[in-house]
């Protein structure tokens, strides 16, 4: 069929795009602003890209339009609505649908065939966690399709589609399963959608204040996503979080594999032990499974939230016929994925070395872990200066900037962006004295660290966006 998919290069739907087009579908869309890097991968596909989303693309005619959750029936400030052609495809009565329910319909859960999905679902670690099970399914021979947040270096793509291999019943599809919601006509989470045999859930607090009025709100969409796979599955949860406790508590029909640090004591709201452990440093733990150590995992990753996203993997891969000890094997040969704690330059100096990363973290859990795990790879007495941006919609709208101070306490120095900000960054940030300094502007925050930055420091940038090319920008002024 040939379908239009509208908002095509935001990093779900250029997936799904990608993945049409794979399969032999004929595929074209519209974005504002089409934009790199997922602008050019289209484009090698062969896929048209058209600007804007004008009503004149009705010409098109194609079978379905595809609509991404970035549409909705806003009107602008002379009351024309922002997105024209939704409003002539409505007025049409032309099919359309979102980008999920097409996916599942004509992808995952075809007439002719249903994939083994293993969806990741998570407040945070998704396309990491997602990227380490698709990897480690390769890395076994099982030739799994993905759909991924982001690229994966060891595939370099974000998503295929995957084959059929004689070693399991269906193919595999790993997808990163996000609770935001599907479109303006479909609030679900999209992860509802997926209808996987494998559900990892990851761990859960308050997120998407734009979208969720509290914790409770999100629960209950997770709680959709256990409904919805089979009692043959499996739910890999991290016991930890009350949060999801509470999720199995509202009941849950399929295997439930607890998992979690080897220090902690907990059980599920089922009874069942916390079955799959990991114990030791980070960068070379031992994986348990009902308290006998099966592997060991050496690796170059750090963090302890990257080990309990490789447990989880592991867990996962276990459901298909993964052995843990390949599983770890694998995680020894995994290359995380762009924008985690992607090293983006290192200029030496005299004295020692500055280095620029790059990471997606912009929940305050997120920045904590981050730093926290940056601190656990560096030397003692070598800096950190947080560079951030309070950039998702729920950072925009000030509901955790009381946490910013706290997340940032490991870091030696924290520097915020507050451009589009409608509250005070300087005074929610008070409590860290003069270790915070707050620019308005990203010339002014570059010139900022670069007069702070001293040899041995590590630059942590963090933002879910482009951050206006600070990276670059830091290290050209820092090599002058």
């Amino acid at each position: 069929m040939h379908i239009h998919i509208l908002g095509i290069c935001g990093t779900f739907m250029g997936g799904v795009a990608a993945l049409a087009r794979e399969a032999g579908h004929r595929v074209t869309g519209c974005d504002a602003g089409v934009y790199p890097p997922m602008s050019d991968q289209l484009r090698a596909l062969g896929i048209d890209l058209i600007e804007g989303f004008g009503a004149d693309q009705m010409a098109l005619k194609p079978d379905h339009y595809v609509v991404g959750n970035v549409v909705s029936r806003a009107r602008l400030a002379d009351g024309t609505p922002k997105f024209p052609l939704m409003e002539a495809v409505l007025e049409a009565g032309a099919p359309y649908t979102s980008g999920p329910q097409w996916l599942s319909d004509h992808l995952l859960h075809t007439a002719q065939q249903s994939r083994h999905v293993l969806a990741v679902a998570g407040t945070h670690g998704k396309t990491t966690t997602t990227s380490m099970l698709a990897w480690i399914l390769e890395h076994a021979g099982l030739q799994p399709g993905f759909l991924v947040g982001g690229v994966p270096l060891n595939f370099g793509v974000s998503a295929r589609l995957g084959q059929q291999t004689s070693r399991t019943e269906r193919p595999l599809f790993v997808i990163e399963a996000d609770e935001y919601d599907t479109a303006f006509f479909d609030k679900r989470s999209k992860f509802v959608h997926y209808r996987p045999r494998t559900a990892v859930l990851n761990n859960l607090e308050f997120d998407h204040a734009d979208i969720f009025d509290d914790l409770a709100a999100i629960e209950r969409q997770f709680h959709h996503l256990v409904r919805t796979v089979p009692a043959s599955g499996r739910v890999v949860v991290n016991a930890a979080p009350d949060s999801l406790q509470r999720v199995l508590r509202q009941g849950c029909w399929s295997e439930v594999a607890g998992f979690g640090l080897a220090n902690a004591s907990r059980t599920s709201s089922h009874g069942a032990a916390m079955a799959w452990q990991v114990q030791g440093p980070p960068e070379h733990f031992q994986v348990l499974h009902q308290g006998q150590v099966l592997t060991q995992v050496r690796w170059s990753i750090g963090g302890v939230h990257n080990q309990l996203n490789a447990l989880a993997a592991i867990a996962a891969a276990q459901h298909v016929g993964v052995d843990p000890a390949v599983a770890a094997e694998a995680l020894g040969l995994f290359h995380n994925v762009r924008r985690r704690m992607e090293v983006r330059g290192t200029l030496t100096r005299p004295g020692g070395s500055i280095t620029v990363y790059d990471d997606f973290a912009h929940h305050p859990t997120a920045i904590a872990t981050t730093v926290d795990g940056l601190r656990r790879q560096i030397l003692p007495g070598e800096r950190i200066l947080a560079v951030f941006e309070p950039r998702s919609n729920t950072m925009k709208l000030g509901t955790m900037k009381s946490q910013l101070p706290e997340s940032l306490v490991q870091a030696d120095l924290a520097f915020c962006h507050s451009g589009g900000l409608d509250w005070d960054a300087a005074e929610a940030l008070a409590p860290m004295g003069t270790r915070a300094t707050v620019c308005a502007s990203i010339p002014e925050l570059v010139q900022t660290v670069v007069g702070q930055a001293r040899a041995g420091d590590h630059v942590l940038c963090m933002s879910n966006g482009g951050f206006g090319g600070i990276h670059e920008q830091l290290l050209q002024a820092l090599s002058v």
